[in-house]
């Protein structure tokens, strides 16, 4: 196992502070440079290209150690796709999340075919290592081929509005491919997608259903695992 200094061998900065930097670009709607002068108020001074490249780098290893320890999801599935144009192509982004709100995945393909669905499908069941107990779509005749042939016992829900839960949850991408100024590769997206979406989930903490002191309680420990992700 990979120990704290060995995985920032050769990064001049502490490693307190490039957690903090890839926390602070995926955490809000923030560009790298924005970044950069946030920590430049603090007195540390490093380029935006530098924080780019610890983004690249070790965003996806946090991520990656974060989905290990994950809880576990719910068992009712809402699934959507949206329109993203990568390069002047045209992609689809699926997106999964469960009934508490949580990304369950994210997924960039070029088709919203049968097959994207299936790919999108078979990713969902790994990540949440269960089937769900309920899908909650749009009528997509993609969806019906994915539902078929891999999750036909879970039961299907194609009716108006049902699906707004994951729609809403498109709105948080949409911004910061504004702010992004679009995607520039479709793996550069998906690396960032799958990144952003894990660090929302960990600090999804509803805040405006618990007490005040529930919520940080609940923050302080998003903090820690946060902080255990990078530290591995």
């Amino acid at each position: 196992m990979k120990t704290l200094h060995s995985m920032y061998k050769r990064h001049r900065f502490p490693p307190e502070i490039i957690p903090h930097a890839v926390w602070l670009y995926h955490r809000f709607n923030l560009s790298t440079r924005d970044v950069e002068d946030l920590l430049a108020e603090r007195g540390i001074s490093v380029s935006y290209e530098t924080i780019r490249n610890w983004c690249q780098k070790f965003g996806p290893k946090y991520a990656k150690r974060l989905r290990r320890r994950h809880a576990g999801f719910g068992d009712t599935f809402f699934v959507d796709e949206v329109f993203v144009k990568i390069g002047g192509t045209q992609h689809y982004l699926w997106r999964a999340v469960d009934q508490d709100g949580e990304v369950v995945d994210v997924y960039l393909s070029e088709k919203r075919d049968g097959a994207a669905a299936k790919r999108f499908f078979r990713r969902i069941l790994k990540t949440a290592k269960a089937e769900p107990r309920c899908i909650i779509s749009d009528k997509l005749a993609s969806y019906n081929v994915a539902h078929r042939d891999l999750i036909p016992d879970a039961r299907r829900n194609t009716s108006r509005y049902a699906n707004n839960r994951v729609e809403r949850s498109h709105q948080e991408t949409r911004s910061r491919e504004r702010a992004m100024r679009r995607f520039k590769t479709p793996d550069m997206a998906q690396r960032f997608l799958t990144v952003h979406a894990t660090t929302q989930n960990l600090f999804n903490l509803g805040r405006h259903h618990v007490s005040a002191d529930h919520y940080r309680d609940l923050r302080h420990t998003a903090f820690a695992s946060w902080k255990r992700a990078a530290a591995v």
